[in-house]
């Protein structure tokens, strides 16, 4: 019987180098999250998530994408339509970590299936604060489909 744990696996969705290294590190320090991949664009998460990139076995390890809506080339709300469309990744959580405060994406976002919304805060204390709860909640307590944890 194999007693080690599964990999904790995160893709952080973001195109702002400021705000990607505040995530990482606001989600390193809970020490719950040992891999996240960290691409800059909805193309080439597009591609990790959909297209030949990860492996079906790494796609199965995946257990959140945080996602930010203004990216170049693909935004993000197109990237979090094309997942919920997609039977690989359908059940896959998704949580928007943008600056829109707009209630037109807030919406759009939960219509298209998101399973949280969280406005970046300004300040960076409150910012990792903030990124390391969401951490602790979805990497430890939430539970998904087909898992024994």
């Amino acid at each position: 019987m194999n007693c080690e744990p599964t990999p904790l696996q995160l893709l952080l969705v973001e195109d702002n180098v400021a705000d990607a290294e505040l995530t990482m590190d606001a989600l390193q320090s809970t020490g719950l999250v040992n891999q996240i991949k960290w691409v800059k664009d909805g193309a080439e998460a597009l591609e990790l998530l959909l297209g030949s990139t990860m492996p079906a076995t790494s796609r199965l390890d995946l257990k959140l994408v945080l996602l930010d809506l203004r990216l170049p080339r693909v935004d993000g709300l197109e990237v979090l339509k094309r997942i919920r469309a997609d039977e690989r990744t359908r059940l896959l959580p998704v949580v928007v970590l943008t600056s829109s405060q707009e209630e037109s994406d807030l919406v759009r976002a939960y219509d298209l299936g998101a399973n949280s919304y969280l406005v970046k805060p300004v300040e960076s204390e409150a910012f990792m604060r903030s990124v390391a709860e969401l951490g602790l909640y979805w990497m430890l307590l939430n539970k998904l489909p087909g898992t024994t944890q």
